[in-house]
């Protein structure tokens, strides 16, 4: 756990950390101290400069700031919004997996060797990379780390990171926002049942949370939006500036009393690999609700396991399709409605498997001739230029280049 202090000193040193690497003198404390979190957050977050904003190294992007001239009044929800899907994979590998495998023990107490490490693989490019392109929703994945000392970034039983926990990531964000002031951050954040042997989300881990996320973390006093009348309401970009919008998929405490600040994406009102999509009321006073596609695993015939990337890869662009028409047809209360289609998914268990990248890419033969899911989206979005969207969340972000760019309406 990031002790208080260190926040205090890394906050004070973010938006110092220009003038002193400019400066002929020795590094700060702060500045150190900000160093050393950011390098501690690397194998999940990725390399943050906030000299040029650079994302590991690749230079501004026309779209790091692409918020800045939205008028203050938009409503967050009514914003087309890129976002990825397992953001905390990007760095994992098989020399990751069989690095940590000696740390992770499965639920059933069976050999601590997950799947493939491109059974967990969704991403190849870190948060700050995926900041400084235009990303502004993340899908994190957390839990205790194996020896119960802090919460680490989990997909399934595959542990992400022995080094970069939530603490550090969380401070990679609030870096990042300090010197991009006009943007605001929805992130998601998600309990991963299923991790390890004797795994719970007990009163430790929600502790723990709730000193990473709550109001004794200066932080996320300062980074994570909240406020009087603030619980459970999307809001304005004006009003989100700056800031992290908070969405919690777990269920913690009484969602309309005292508590971590952000919308309650309840997982037991969250269904499991729904083709059709659902809807979620996260706020039973204001009736605000969301719209959700998460059709991660399509069911082909009467669920074969030996269908082709094709059919896969049609079955999930039907859902992502539909989603997004609903989205830019949506009247009434849906028009203010914030809506998130996941464009992610797999069929890992099918022989021959689609793993992520597979269907999010194709596999580069004839069998996938217009690509995978990624590719037919960058299609439906040229088709659909100028429509409200939401929030599309995908794999591989950075293929088609150009992908975050029609999301955005370019």
């Amino acid at each position: 756990m990031r002790h208080p202090l260190v926040f205090a000193i890394s906050c004070a040193a973010t938006s110092a950390l220009v003038a002193a690497r400019e400066s002929s003198g020795a590094p700060t404390l702060g500045e150190l101290a900000l160093r050393k979190i950011l390098g501690d957050s690397r194998e999940i977050f990725g390399v943050y400069d906030s000299k040029d904003g650079e994302g590991e190294g690749e230079g501004e992007h026309p779209y790091a700031n692409w918020m800045r001239d939205i008028p203050d009044s938009t409503p967050l929800a009514h914003l087309n919004i890129p976002g990825v899907h397992d953001a905390a994979t990007w760095n994992y590998s098989q020399a990751t997996q069989d690095m940590l495998a000696p740390a992770v023990t499965r639920c059933d107490g069976g050999s601590s060797r997950p799947a493939p490490a491109q059974v967990y693989r969704t991403q190849r490019r870190g948060a700050a990379a995926a900041l400084d392109a235009g990303v502004r929703f993340f899908d994190l994945r957390f839990a205790a780390d194996p020896l119960g000392q802090g919460l680490a970034f989990w997909h399934g039983g595959a542990l992400l990171s022995a080094v970069a926990d939530v603490d550090d990531v969380l401070f990679g964000f609030y870096a990042w926002l300090e010197g991009h002031p006009s943007e605001s951050v929805l992130l998601s954040f998600q309990y991963e049942g299923g991790t390890r042997e004797g795994a719970e989300f007990d009163e430790e881990v929600k502790g723990r949370l709730n000193r990473a996320l709550g109001e004794e973390s200066g932080g996320a006093r300062r980074f994570v939006r909240r406020g009087d009348g603030d619980k459970g309401r999307l809001g304005t970009l004006g009003e989100s500036r700056g800031k992290i919008v908070l969405l919690k998929r777990f269920d913690m405490e009484d969602e309309d009393g005292e508590g971590l600040p952000g919308l309650h994406l309840s997982p037991a009102k969250w269904p499991d690999n729904n083709p059709d999509g659902f809807e979620l009321v996260y706020n039973a006073t204001s009736g605000e609700r969301v719209f959700i596609e998460d059709y991660y695993e399509p069911t082909i015939g009467s669920g074969s396991s030996n269908s082709s990337v094709a059919e896969n890869v049609r079955a999930k662009m039907e859902a992502v399709k539909a989603h997004l028409e609903k989205a830019a047809a949506a009247t009434g209360v849906a028009k203010d409605s914030l809506f998130i289609t996941f464009a992610s998914g797999e069929h890992n268990d099918n022989n021959p498997p689609v793993f992520p990248q597979t269907m999010a890419l194709g596999n580069g033969t004839e069998v996938t001739p217009d690509g995978g899911v990624n590719h037919q989206l960058a299609t439906l979005l040229r088709k659909m230029r100028g429509s409200r969207l939401g929030v599309v969340v995908m794999d591989f972000f950075d293929e088609p280049a150009d992908l975050v760019g029609l999301i955005l309406g370019s």
